[in-house]
Order: C-alpha cells, then sequence, then structure tokens
C-alpha cells in the first residue's frame, strides 16, 4: 500500500508548453504526483490549439488531450509584480517540491523563476530548467531542428534518399525522460541529504546522448554511419521483405540462425558458402535482400510468421497505430480519462512502467484540465483568496 502512495506528498509546479515538459509531467502523474500546470492568463500553451478541434471547445485540441492528463491546470501573469507574489505564495503554501520551466532561459529573471530567487523562498527546492541548448543560449529548438541538428535526420531515412524526420519527436520525448531520471536523483539526493538541486537539461545534449554506435564508429574508426533504410549496419539479413499481403520485419542476430533459415523448405537456395559467415552476408546485403524478397512474396504474413517462430527467428508483422493498440501487450495498458463535462472518453498511450498508481486507479487518470480550470480551488481554496480578490485578479489579467 506504501509504494502506491510513494508520490502522493509531492507536488510539481510546471510552467510548461508545448511537448517536451508536458509529457515529463505527465509520467510524473502516472505516479500519483499532484501536478500543477502553470500557463500565462493571456497566450497559455499553444498546444492546447493544436490537432483537431474534438470537443468543439477552445484550447482542448487533439494533441493537447494526449499528454496532459492527470493534471491541475492554473492561470498566472508571473511577468508581474503581484503575480510574482502570488508564485511565492504557492511554492511555500503548496509546498513545492518540484519547479520545472521550459521557458527561454533569457525570460528565468523578469519572470522571477531563477533557480536562486526560488531556492530563497523554499530551501529545498528542485528546479528543472528545460532549454534547447543549454541555459547559456536562447536558440528556439522544435524538436526536427534538434533532429536535424543532432544527427537524427543523417541516420532516417532510404539509403540514397533525403534526409526524413523520425515518426516520433525523440528530442521531446527524449528528453522528458532524461528529465525524470534526473528528477528521480533529485528526489533522492534530498531524502538522503535535505538539499534541493538545481537542475539544467539541454534537449540538445539528450539528443546526442542517443548516437552510441555512430559516434564510436564516426570518431574512433573513421567510419561513415549514415541511413541504410531498413537494413541495419552490423547485421544481416535484417529488413523489412514484402509479403502476399503486406510486410514482415525479420531480424537474425547470428550465423548459426542463418543456418537455420537456409533450411527452411523454400530457402535452401540461400545456403551460399560466402554467406555463412554475417561479414560475408553484410558485404552482399543489397544481393541478399532481393533474394530474400522474392522468396518472402510467396508468404502471407502471417505464414511467415508462423515459420520462423517455429525456427526461433525474429520476426513481426509490421503494424499499423490501430493494430498495435489492439496488441494483448498493450490493450491492457492503455490509459483512460473522461471529461465529466461531454462524457468524452480519450485514450492515452501507455506508460513504459505500469506504476503501483495506475494500478490503483484501474488505469485512469483526470481529464487534461481546461484551462485555469483549477484557478478558484487553488487560489481560492489552497491559497485563502476570497471571491472578490479572485474576481479582481481576473480583470487585471493576474490570473
Amino acid at each position: 500500500m506504501e509504494e502506491i502512495n510513494l508520490f502522493k506528498n509531492i507536488t510539481v509546479l510546471s510552467l510548461e508548453q508545448a511537448t517536451v515538459l508536458p509529457y515529463l509531467t505527465l509520467r510524473l502523474a502516472e505516479d500519483g504526483a499532484n501536478v500543477i500546470r502553470m500557463e500565462h492568463p493571456i497566450y497559455g500553451d499553444p498546444n492546447r490549439r493544436v490537432g483537431d478541434d474534438v470537443l468543439k471547445e477552445d484550447r482542448m485540441f487533439s494533441y493537447y488531450l494526449s499528454i496532459n492528463a492527470g493534471k491541475k491546470a492554473i492561470t498566472l501573469d508571473i511577468g508581474t509584480p503581484e503575480g510574482q507574489e502570488i508564485l511565492k505564495k504557492l511554492i511555500v503554501q503548496l509546498k513545492v517540491d518540484i519547479f520545472a520551466t521550459n521557458q527561454l532561459p533569457r525570460n528565468y529573471a523578469k519572470l522571477g523563476i531563477e533557480y536562486e530567487r526560488l531556492k530563497q523562498i523554499k530551501e529545498d527546492i528542485i528546479w528543472l530548467g528545460m532549454t534547447g541548448f543549454g541555459p547559456q543560449s536562447n536558440e528556439a529548438a522544435y524538436d526536427p531542428v534538434l533532429q536535424a541538428r543532432g544527427g537524427l535526420m543523417e541516420l532516417t531515412g532510404e539509403k540514397d534518399g533525403s534526409p526524413q524526420v523520425m515518426g516520433i519527436p525523440l528530442p521531446d520525448m527524449g528528453a522528458s525522460e532524461h528529465g525524470y531520471g534526473l528528477l528521480m536523483k533529485a528526489l533522492y539526493k534530498r531524502a538522503v541529504t535535505g538539499k534541493g538541486s538545481r537542475i539544467d537539461l539541454s534537449m540538445f545534449e539528450s539528443t546526442t546522448s542517443w548516437l552510441t554506435q555512430a559516434i564510436t564508429h564516426t570518431v574512433t574508426f573513421k567510419k561513415k554511419v549514415s541511413r541504410r533504410g531498413n537494413t541495419h549496419e552490423f547485421f544481416a539479413p535484417v529488413s523489412v521483405y514484402e509479403t502476399k499481403d503486406g510486410y514482415a520485419y525479420v531480424a537474425l542476430g547470428n550465423d548459426k540462425q542463418w543456418e537455420t533459415l537456409t533450411k527452411i523448405p523454400g530457402f535452401e537456395s540461400l545456403a551460399k558458402k560466402e554467406y555463412e559467415r554475417n561479414a560475408g552476408r553484410i558485404a552482399d546485403v543489397e544481393n541478399l535482400n532481393r533474394a530474400i524478397n522474392a522468396i518472402t512474396k510467396k508468404f502471407t504474413t502471417n505464414e511467415l510468421i508462423d515459420i520462423f517462430n517455429k525456427a526461433t527467428i525474429a520476426i513481426s508483422k509490421v503494424n499499423t497505430i490501430a493494430e498495435v493498440v489492439e496488441d494483448p501487450l498493450v490493450k491492457p495498458n492503455l490509459i483512460r480519462c473522461k471529461d465529466p463535462k461531454t462524457g468524452l472518453e480519450v485514450t492515452v498511450a501507455p506508460p513504459p512502467f505500469m506504476t503501483p498508481y495506475l494500478k490503483s486507479t484501474n488505469r485512469t487518470l483526470s481529464f487534461p484540465p481546461r484551462f485555469g480550470e483549477h484557478n478558484e480551488e487553488i487560489y481560492g481554496g489552497l491559497l485563502g483568496y476570497s471571491p472578490e480578490q479572485l474576481k479582481e485578479l481576473k480583470e487585471k489579467n493576474i490570473i
């Protein structure tokens, strides 16, 4: 029971927008943390208006709904002296454990959110600033820009084709995951020493950290590493092959598996002396893949999966997203959140690990919050502002 409630007393105040920080705080909400997203009272999070207007309601578009379940939302203009006073009260009275932002560093001082200032308000606060290229840079960092500059596009696409953007925004999601790990480390440090932390996380540094093989082979072994379509740089055959009714991805990891493949009825013609070792197959990978493709086209995808599974050769159908969510390992782990206002139920991607908190809620989270939805609850109920004071703050565009 204790593990279920491990994060129930952790409060996260997040000045967040777009994808990188909202995805990170979604992960914290899935742990059961109390996540409050803070937005400017006029401009708000631009991603609230990205995607389709599924609710026929401003600032509640489909893209926003996918990564903001399980949170509360308040509005506050911390660019004003009054707003900064309210921010202080929030940090003290809500006992904020983690303050996170993906604002440009040049805005830290004018918004009163620098680590040193917040540390004066709460000594053991954990402060996370997510930036494109580090706290010294104010360069805008959209995900595809990071993919281009960070080498991910150079490694994605067909061998003779143009560089391609990845199918998921890895610089965004990857930096979120790295931020999650750093926050866990900071919480541990605080538990052991009582001290807070300042974390500056560069999305660009996060992005280039994924280039493990590429950097070692480029720098140390002077090897040109570039995109290779569906093939693998170090193993063959590894690729997507045509079937009678679609595609299958096949991956062989060693010479023993290759020998097994050449003994499967229909595949015997592949048994050549020069293909016995992986190096020989890599050296002639284009001809090899053409020969395999000519054989796989004679089977349906399911026939091929059945044959290869019996031979313990790794294979998968190339699933559509609609098929992925029906996978028996995925379907039970999908997260749901229901809008109390319209009854719309939104399905959210499964977490990387099913947390005890999500198990306790039967894999449900509260619906993504509307713009400023929790102003009254937090400013009125928790901070003690009267209805008249709230009305005045709203009229002055402070909240």
